[in-house]
């Protein structure tokens, strides 16, 4: 099958589109699992990113819509749009067609619109989940909420990280046998139990995955109040320099300056040392978003304390992998953090359950396969119509 990815993400390090970050690496993994499997697939995304591997790499010589502010974002969909439907016209035409994130399915949809190309769309974030819980700290353009309603009318087929995510799109209109849920994979060749730890004081450690917004280490830290003698470590893939003083900031307005450290510009593969250091990960997301940080310490047989809420409160399993909390309930969150930090037997039988669930449930090859099916039921809907 030819399928073309659409994703106007920046390479890391540049200006980001989507206020949910790694969306860019999540596009290109779904390339290479989809190359591997015998899919003839190309990636379509701004001038300036890193080259494919088993895939190819189309440069869409426009303006890059990721250096853009998000107020002006919706100005390159046209000629992004444009450009695809003469490539898809004069040379390579794709059986089915993936957007991502709100501006790269809004490009894919006006590509196709007089041909009978399906359409795929993955949001990665919605702008209505994220004003309800971001509220004035959102930062997206006033008019992307209508456009992601417009958007989902026009694709054949949606797929959505979890039951959440799925729910959220049919309460936008979305038919629901128009959506279907293939949660993301998880790299097991990088994240697993065996290898380096970062060093740790004599003190248990939790740690939490993220600086951007969204990623809610702001109750983490205040959860910390109620773990005695624990240590928190906040890492950040790439340097969010102002969001870690803030951070900082916080922990000492709340007389835990001592207890809590902020690395930032942590680098991918230098991750998993990380995961190894902690005794429990702790996941408190403002809104669902994608469960990367919770995978990833699974894998890494970590225990995960997190909010029961999108993707994260469904690989993770209350009782068997970790914990899962009320979403919101600091006192909550703390409790099941101290309690992990403190139970070692308990500790132990999460961490061995956790392998196993992301090696059963949550592979890259698994995620493919859910995306071919996916694939496959657009297409079949095209030919039936």
């Amino acid at each position: 099958m030819r399928v073309g990815l659409v994703c106007p993400h920046a390479s890391p390090g540049e200006p980001r589109l989507a206020p949910v970050p790694e969306t860019h690496e999540h596009v290109t993994r779904v390339a290479t699992e989809l190359s591997v499997r015998g899919h003839d697939v190309r990636l379509y995304e701004p001038e300036g990113n890193a080259s494919g591997g088993s895939f190819t790499v189309e440069r869409v010589p426009v303006e890059a819509p990721s250096a853009a502010p998000v107020s002006r974002l919706t100005s390159h969909v046209a000629s992004f749009g444009r450009w695809l439907a003469d490539r898809w016209t004069r040379e390579w035409r794709p059986d089915v067609v993936h957007g991502h994130f709100w501006v790269g399915g809004l490009a894919a949809a006006t590509a196709v619109r007089s041909t009978s190309i399906p359409v795929v769309q993955t949001f990665h974030s919605l702008a209505a989940e994220q004003r309800r819980h971001l509220g004035s700290a959102y930062a997206g353009p006033g008019e992307r909420a209508t456009l992601e309603r417009a958007l989902g009318r026009a694709v054949d087929q949606a797929v959505a990280y979890s039951g959440d995510e799925a729910d959220e799109l049919t309460r936008m209109g979305l038919p629901r046998a128009n959506v279907t849920v293939v949660p993301p994979g998880v790299d097991t060749e990088l994240f697993h139990p065996e290898g380096d730890a970062q060093p740790r004081a004599g003190r248990p450690r939790i740690l939490a995955v993220g600086l951007d917004a969204g990623h809610g280490q702001d109750d983490v830290i205040r959860a910390l109040r109620l773990v005695a003698d624990a240590e928190l470590v906040v890492v950040g893939r790439g340097a969010r320099h102002a969001e870690a003083r803030r951070l900082q900031e916080l922990a000492a307005s709340v007389g835990l300056g001592d207890r809590v450290r902020i690395v930032d510009g942590v680098a991918e593969h230098e991750l998993p040392a990380w995961y190894r250091s902690a005794d429990v990960v702790a996941c408190a997301p403002a809104h669902s978003g994608a469960a990367r940080v919770a995978l990833e310490a699974m894998a890494c047989a970590v225990p995960v304390v997190g909010y029961a809420v999108g993707p994260t409160g469904e690989c993770v399993v209350d009782k068997v992998t970790g914990r899962l909390v009320t979403p919101g309930d600091v006192r909550e969150l703390g409790n099941g953090l101290r309690r992990l930090t403190t139970d070692g037997t308990e500790r132990f039988a999460y961490a061995n359950a956790a392998v196993d669930r992301v090696r059963v449930r949550y592979t890259w090859e698994r995620t493919a396969a859910g995306l071919e099916r996916v694939y496959e039921r657009a297409v079949d809907s095209r030919r039936a119509a």
